[in-house]
């Protein structure tokens, strides 16, 4: 009998990005996927909306994928936010009363991976191999866990960035800690330095930098890894059956920062998000 048809859901999957790039590949391997972005269809791909800043979105795309199919075997969350590449925001912006990039990068991906959970655990159950992988940042070493906590620190939209993602590597480490002897994998990845898109919504209302980094996009293509190579490596990570459950830079298993590693703040992460998510 032939195994059953892999099925992935791969979000941030917008024109120019690495989720576009990781749906085509899984795609060509023969994998059934699902990509999402927050407004624009995605055209030769399955697509449904998806806003990871509001929560009923979130609902909505997971009810629709549980009347699509009760299985997932790979999800892959490379949507995510990076604004104020200026560092001008003195303040931080909020969303629902969470700094943004904490709401959409860290809360958002947090809430959209617990409602597929059931999903993921029933590919898990049945073939002993299901994954989530995030995407994030070797910025997360510039996250910090007072910011992680909600404590009060000076404001920097670069470090609210790094923190949103030293939250997902303790997060990835939290599934595997409750579910990864039913075959759930987690593995928070850094894929490199990617020339994509999602610097320019940060520079929206810079518009003498932006012009700057659209001059400079041909050097930013040769000295920058592409959507497609980094894919390669993201891919690479979700179906080799020899890879861990950590912190990958790149292909490589590596150590995250000492933050990351802190287990008395992991779980009053797992605490105060367990809450929000109700």
């Amino acid at each position: 009998m032939p195994a059953p048809t892999r099925r992935a859901v791969v979000t941030g999957a917008g024109p120019g990005s690495i989720g576009e790039a990781v749906a085509a590949r899984l795609a060509t391997d023969g994998w059934d996927v699902v990509v999402t972005t927050r407004a624009t269809p995605v055209a030769g791909r399955e697509w449904h909306p998806l806003d990871l800043a509001d929560r009923a979105s979130v609902a909505a795309f997971a009810g629709w994928y549980a009347d699509r199919s009760d299985r997932l075997d790979l999800l892959v969350n490379s949507a995510g936010i990076h604004l104020d590449l200026g560092s001008r925001w003195t303040e931080p912006q909020l969303l629902d009363g969470h700094e943004i990039h904490w709401r959409t990068n860290y809360l958002g991906t947090v809430d959209l991976t617990t409602a597929l959970l059931p999903a993921l655990l029933t590919a898990a159950d049945a073939t002993g191999d299901a994954r989530v992988l995030h995407v994030v940042s070797q910025l997360h070493e510039r996250g910090t866990v007072d910011a992680m906590l909600g404590r009060t620190v000076d404001y920097d939209s670069w470090a609210a960035y790094g923190t949103s993602k030293l939250a997902l590597v303790h997060h990835a480490a939290s599934l595997v800690e409750e579910y990864g002897d039913r075959g759930l994998r987690a593995i928070p990845v850094h894929p490199g330095a990617v020339s994509t898109n999602i610097a320019n919504r940060g520079l929206e209302t810079r518009p003498v930098l932006r012009r700057l980094r659209n001059l400079a996009r041909p050097l930013e293509r040769r000295v920058l890894m592409t959507p497609t190579a980094s894919a390669r490596v993201l891919v690479g990570l979700a179906t080799d059956p020899a890879t861990p459950s950590s912190y990958h830079h790149k292909a490589h298993a590596t150590e995250p920062s000492e933050a990351a590693g802190d287990l008395v703040a992991r779980a009053e992460l797992a605490r105060t998000t367990a809450s929000w998510l109700g």
